[in-house]
């Protein structure tokens, strides 16, 4: 595995001359030539990496996941990340495109440096690249070259703001994209909705919520091979509701049945359903349906 700890230790990698600023570089992607006999390089990151490639063909591994580019643009990495690329040599089309990098040095000092975390698409959970229009794609391309263009000037100390603006354009632009590309892919989340709810549906039913408790997110998650971040993604587009939100609300479900058709106490349901205080099952009813358990029976009696 390569360490990639800087920006120069990347344009060593790529063949690339040293980079013209120590802390953030525009990379020509159809200049990168790996310094490697390897078919596939394995490498862990440490820069942000904003790219924008043409011509990959196949899918590249980020974390233990694959990355697909059958027809997206953009991807995001974030330090401290690993992934494999192949190294492209001897194919008949290389690949184009632009790779920015951004040391986390570089943010230090300005908002970014914490809301950059905000951004989701910088990290495993999103597994797709970004799609862009004809349109958004120069768009992007264009701030990119901006960035380029100041760090290319002298540096002054209006230099890091307006090269950060130029970053923040960018990664508000990629936010907006993601959104729009989950919701018009709504057959196919609407698809991990109804398996998420088939799962919900079978775990509940079994009854044996006592001795297991509660799903968890991570188990959801791995049974509709995806990750939990990118699973809550899906469901927080299409329901405005997370993974555990989503337990939840099945388990009202469940507890709404047995409150209204049997003659168990609060306490044994509150234990039938995974909890091992009545107390907490309580407080958990009462803020989903603004009433107590006792109050929710009442109502049919």
């Amino acid at each position: 595995m390569h360490k990639l700890n800087t920006i120069s230790d990347y344009h060593r990698l790529a063949g690339l001359p040293k980079p013209e600023h120590p802390l953030v570089s525009l990379v020509d992607y159809s200049q990168v030539n790996y310094q490697t006999d390897e078919e596939q390089i394995t490498f862990l990151q440490g820069n942000y990496t904003i790219a924008l490639k043409r011509g990959v063909s196949g899918k590249m591994r980020y974390g233990q996941m694959p990355y697909d580019f059958d027809e997206g643009l953009m991807s995001f990495v974030s330090p401290g990340q690993v992934i494999t690329v192949k190294a492209h040599k001897d194919t008949d089309t290389k690949p184009s495109g632009w790779l920015l990098l951004i040391h986390p040095d570089f943010l230090w000092g300005t908002s970014l440096a914490k809301t950059i975390k905000n951004y989701d698409f910088f990290g495993y959970q999103i597994r797709e690249a970004l799609f862009l229009s004809d349109k958004e794609e120069q768009s992007m391309v264009s701030t990119m070259r901006n960035i380029q263009q100041e760090y290319h000037a002298n540096i002054d100390p209006f230099s890091q703001n307006i090269i950060i603006s130029q970053i923040e354009l960018l990664l508000n632009y990629a936010e907006r994209y993601y959104q729009r590309q989950f919701i018009t892919r709504k057959i196919a989340n609407h698809e991990i909705l109804n398996r998420l709810a088939d799962l919900l549906t079978t775990y509940f039913d079994q009854n044996n919520l006592a001795s297991k408790g509660l799903p968890q997110v991570q188990e959801l998650a791995d049974q509709l091979y995806l990750s939990p971040n990118y699973l809550s993604s899906v469901l927080k587009a299409l329901t405005g509701q997370n993974t555990q939100q989503h337990i939840h609300d099945r388990l009202i479900e469940k507890a709404k049945e047995q409150l209204s058709t049997t003659q168990l106490t609060v306490s044994q349901i509150a234990y039938g359903l995974g909890f091992e205080h009545a107390q907490s099952f309580s407080r958990l009813f009462k803020r989903k349906t603004n009433l107590s358990p006792i109050a929710f029976r009442r109502s049919f009696q």
